[in-house]
């Protein structure tokens, strides 16, 4: 069953930060001036008083003092200071706290050990909502509650992340905006001494605005209770697993680092498919995943119409796909028929896949081979390559914005109406960041976009897998 007191923190009216300094610039204040509701600082020392006050925030001695109630809390203290912060939280009635602080037991310490035995001990018998240790806590864009000031802010997505790594919780994010990806909400949890992964599972699970759910995990403590739940979840729902730790090595860094327990990875990816989720090698791997779950129809069957800019791509292109399972068959009769009525260029070629060997600077020939294939009765999944160093080549500077604003439309027209799943390779060559704008203006339109034929390809093989599965 699901805590019922985490709505409460991750959506809270109000958040309290204590022990933030000018030593680390105000990070967490800082992050909270975008924050909807209500912000305060805890801070006895007086020498910090008046910087917090600079940026906007009440300050108080003591969270006992703060008049009104408080949701959530973030604990930035020295370790020693921590079971003190803990104890007024629950004098407080607070909902959950997360506790930045570190120097528990991934330390190895005795020391750090028994302190996270003393918090684990209080937040218990309390039955508190104790985040981490060791971690970065929540973040929730809708309502501006940030634990960086980098995230953005003002509207959320449909995609969760559960994360113990509070560096990767954070480029979750940056690097999902970037790629038209947005959090609904995340979590980095740390240590996760008292809430663990399948607590923030269930919550995820019945959360409306969470489409899609993504972890990156280094460890296990209960194994039975991990397993459970995460079918319960994929029954719901998509979730994507991306284990930490996958190597000896990597076991080894990830014990350091939120002392979590090694465990075989053979053994964790034959888990994560028999309960119906996906497995994740990286980071590249879990957006590309997303994009394809949120913005790429679910396909009926594994043979590609591919549509390449030039000769030498036409080939790539076909072989990422043979690569990742997938068939490049020819053509039906009338669809060659059709194409050889207007493809008439040296150097093109309308078999499969098309190498077209021509910009796409008219927009109404574009769309013509894209209802030729969607016609196609031997093409279950189109792909149009959109090669960015040859795509406004033949359209002059004046009519460009227009020419690939018009694209965009028509391409957004064409897969919301096109019964068969369709997306784009955007190939950046020399213009990344002309290469990254048309992806994120293709994402807005709903159409899935990748940066190499290989990782298209391979995306594409994860969520045919995943739905195959869930038709047996």
């Amino acid at each position: 069953m699901a805590n019922k007191g985490l709505d409460r923190v991750f959506n809270p009216r109000t958040v309290a930060v204590v022990g933030d300094k000018r030593g680390q610039d105000y990070f967490w204040l800082k992050s909270l001036t975008t924050f909807q509701g209500k912000a305060y600082s805890v801070q006895v020392d007086e020498g910090e008083i008046p910087g917090i006050k600079e940026l906007g925030f009440e300050n108080y001695a003591s969270l006992l003092d703060i008049p009104e109630p408080v949701d959530y809390v973030i604990v930035s203290v020295p370790r020693k200071v921590a079971p003190l912060i803990l104890e007024e939280c629950i004098r407080k009635g607070v909902g959950g706290a997360t506790f930045f602080t570190s120097g528990f037991a991934e330390t190895d310490t005795q020391e750090g050990i028994g302190l996270q035995n003393t918090l684990t001990e209080m937040a218990r018998e309390a039955g508190f909502n104790l985040i981490g240790p060791n971690c970065m806590g929540i973040f929730n864009p809708s309502i501006g509650l940030r634990f960086s000031p980098m995230q953005y802010h003002g509207h959320g997505g449909k995609v969760a992340f559960i994360s113990q790594s509070g560096t990767h919780t954070l480029l979750f994010s940056l690097v999902g905006e970037a790629s038209g990806v947005r959090v609904s909400k995340s979590v980095s949890f740390g240590n996760a001494v008292v809430l663990d992964s399948p607590d923030y599972m269930e919550y995820f699970a019945q959360d409306s605005e969470t489409k899609v759910l993504a972890m990156y995990i280094e460890g296990v403590k209960d194994g039975r209770r991990f397993y459970n739940t995460l079918k319960e979840t994929a029954s719901k729902k998509p979730v994507l697993v991306w284990k930490g730790g996958q190597t000896q090595d990597g076991a080894r860094a990830a014990s350091s680092h939120t002392a979590a327990l090694a465990t075989s990875q053979a053994v964790w990816e034959a888990m994560v498919r028999q309960v119906g989720a996906i497995n994740i090698n990286d980071m590249d791997d879990l957006i590309d995943t997303i994009k394809a779950l949120l913005h790429i129809k679910p396909i009926k069957g594994p043979r590609m119409g591919l549509v390449a800019m030039t000769g030498g791509q036409s080939v790539i292109i076909s072989d990422a796909f043979a690569k990742a399972g997938f068939q490049v068959p020819e053509f039906t009769p009338e669809s060659y028929r059709e194409l050889a009525s207007f493809i008439r260029l040296v150097g093109a070629s309308y078999r499969n896949p098309l190498d077209v060997s021509w910009s796409l600077g008219e927009v109404d020939r574009a769309l013509r081979i894209l209802h030729i294939l969607e016609k196609d009765d031997n093409v279950d999944t189109i792909v149009l390559e959109l090669n960015k160093t040859f795509l406004e080549e033949g359209v002059s500077l004046k009519k460009r914005k227009k020419f690939t604003t018009d694209l965009i439309r028509v391409l957004g027209e064409f897969r919301e109406r096109s019964s068969k799943p369709f997306f784009t390779i955007v190939i950046p060559c020399n213009k990344e960041v002309e290469a990254l704008n048309l992806s994120k203006a293709l994402m807005e339109k709903g159409i899935a976009s990748y940066p190499t034929f290989k990782r298209g390809a391979q995306a594409l093989r994860r969520v045919a897998d995943y739905y195959l599965a869930r038709s047996v």
